[in-house]
């Protein structure tokens, strides 16, 4: 009989339990409503079909004329849509796995891809079943200047696994996986260029990235509201140690076009 009431008792708790399991989950996966996305670059609204006709584009821009007004105004980089597999990106949380708010503001992370762009986009289609190998950046420059957008501005890229953001506001870092160690991903919108073919390898550096490139990036930074202070790279928000892209980047001839983009 004793039994009798214990198996009624544990059938009356299990409803409870159960309900209080889907609260926490629906609480830990909440997406982000207090980031800003819209200070991030946008895939441009007038993309009517996946890859936007070419534009003419040189490969190489003299320096003289990176600070002109007129060529600024009248750059503009051919741009591509390549969606990566969702399984290898996700929400942007508004809490982090403890249940605890998190309203970081955007960050910008610059990358290179340390293979071909075209390898890089085929391993972000890719469906993995392992989350270990799940990753993206939000967008892609190749070495021709060509921007390829990847994963939308409002969903969280898999760019930068155990990472940290050192900037006024401290040490910015958001943990979203109980078995994953905290990282930016949260609040960052990733971006990485083609690395040239010298530099598909291991080596600490290469030739460096052509001139369009730079053009691209600031073109496409330029759209956002993101400050300087909050554009970083890949191997300054690293933990680990062991990633160093984009190797070879010119931070001041970037910012020189950037400036150019925001006068």
């Amino acid at each position: 009989m004793r039994g009798n009431v214990w198996i009624i008792r544990g059938l009356l708790i299990l409803p409870q339990l159960a309900a209080l399991i889907i609260v926490v989950i629906i609480g830990q996966t909440k997406p982000q409503d207090n980031l800003d996305v819209t200070s991030m670059p946008a895939i441009p609204n007038n993309i009517t079909s996946p890859i936007i006709p070419p534009q003419k584009i040189t490969n190489t821009i003299p320096n003289n004329q990176i600070n002109k007004v007129e060529f600024v105004a009248s750059y503009q980089p051919k741009y591509e849509v390549s969606r990566a597999h969702p399984n290898n990106y996700g929400q942007r949380y508004s809490q982090d796995v403890n249940g605890r708010p998190v309203n970081n503001q955007p960050i910008i992370v610059i990358h290179e891809t340390v293979n071909s762009a075209t390898s890089a986009i085929n391993n972000f289609q890719t469906p993995h079943t392992n989350e270990n190998a799940q990753v993206s950046y939000h967008t892609l420059i190749k070495l021709d200047g060509t921007v390829i957008y990847i994963v939308p501005r409002e969903f969280r890229a898999f760019g930068a696994g155990n990472s940290v953001f050192r900037g006024e506001n401290g040490i910015e870092t958001v943990k979203t996986h109980l078995q994953f160690p905290p990282s930016v991903n949260n609040f960052a919108y990733h971006v990485a260029f083609e690395t040239p073919p010298d530099g598909r390898n291991n080596s600490k550096s290469h030739s460096g990235y052509t001139q369009v490139q730079y053009n691209s990036l600031a073109w496409l930074i330029a759209q956002s509201s993101v400050s300087e202070a909050r554009i970083t790279t890949h191997k300054a928000v690293d933990r680990s140690g062991k990633r160093i892209d984009p190797r070879n980047f010119d931070f001041r001839n970037f910012l020189i076009v950037l400036r150019s983009y925001r006068r």
